[in-house]
């Protein structure tokens, strides 16, 4: 199960990556638009309908599924500088307590997330762009990325537990 969950982790991080690069591509393009709709106005459109849009969801996207991709790999923010002072004992309770706090937390606003999805599928909200775009489609991908972020969250702990020791990384290790 654990290595489903790990290609799981790593497959929403690539989808992230796609996001990102889909997001230089669209702002790229309307850059060459842009350019071109100066040069030689009026043979191409000068601009992409709702390209503000299109990369602000995307880039909502791929923050929201790169973050169980992101802790499992070490490269979340950590302040280490406290508790690489105290006992390994006490550095394995602090995670303990600290991975049980962080699931519970995301459970809750993925909770709510899940929520929003459904007040906007029921209402049918748009975005107000030139294009416009169901709401719940992205909310959709940001509740997923917070429902895997929690899962990964309860895996570490389990992983934690079972080691019975300090297991996160930090960036440095990675």
């Amino acid at each position: 199960m654990s290595k489903f969950f790990e290609r799981l982790y790593d497959l929403s991080g690539k989808i992230a990556g796609g996001l990102i690069l889909a997001i230089c591509l669209l702002i790229t393009a309307q850059i060459i638009l842009n350019a071109f709709g100066r040069l030689a106005p009026g043979i191409l459109p000068s601009t992409i309908p709702s390209y503000a849009d299109f990369s602000g969801f995307m880039l909502a996207g791929a923050t929201f599924l790169a973050m169980a991709h992101t802790l499992r790999a070490g490269g979340h923010i950590r302040v280490n500088l406290v508790t690489n002072m105290l006992p390994l004992r006490i550095q394995f309770y602090f995670e303990a307590l600290i991975l049980t706090v962080s699931a519970g937390l995301v459970a809750f606003i993925t909770w709510f997330m899940a929520g929003l999805v459904q007040e906007s599928l029921h209402y049918g909200d748009v975005s107000n762009g030139i294009v416009p775009i169901e709401l719940w489609i992205p909310q959709s991908i940001a509740t997923f990325g917070l429902g895997l972020l929690c899962v990964a969250i309860l895996h570490t702990l389990v992983d934690l537990l079972r080691a019975g020791k300090p297991i996160l990384k930090t960036p440095d290790e990675v």
